[in-house]
């Protein structure tokens, strides 16, 4: 649940990001300003575009998400492994007095210690 919800943040972050990029910016009309329209720029603009109201619509879910993926990283519910016990596999090294059948057989001798010459 939590993977589709990330995927799905993503996309909408990428649809916003092009939408956004798609629209014409309010500064196109600002040169009918200078050309005697003023009032266009700074009264009412009609009915708002369909890039906008979907900007809108992407932008309110896209803070949903955003939400969601705050609370649920901050409330994160326990593993399923929690409780449980790792099996493991208790393994001994042999000693010198046990027999090394295990690694292969007979028991190897130990080498001679170092003898150092007097001078």
């Amino acid at each position: 649940m939590h993977t589709a919800i990330v995927i799905f943040h993503i996309l909408m972050c990428i649809g916003m990001i092009l939408i956004v990029l798609l629209q014409t910016g309010k500064g196109a009309d600002m040169g009918a300003a200078f050309g005697g329209s003023s009032q266009t720029v700074f009264g009412s603009s009609g009915p708002g575009t369909f890039l906008g109201k979907m900007t809108t619509f992407i932008a309110i879910f896209f803070m949903l998400t955003s939400l969601w993926l705050a609370y649920a990283s901050t409330h994160k519910s326990g593993s399923i492994m929690e409780g449980a016990s790792a099996p493991g596999v208790e393994r001994t090294i042999p000693t010198d007095g046990e027999n090394n059948s295990a690694a292969g057989g007979d028991k190897a001798p130990a080498p001679e210690p170092v003898k150092e010459k007097a001078d």
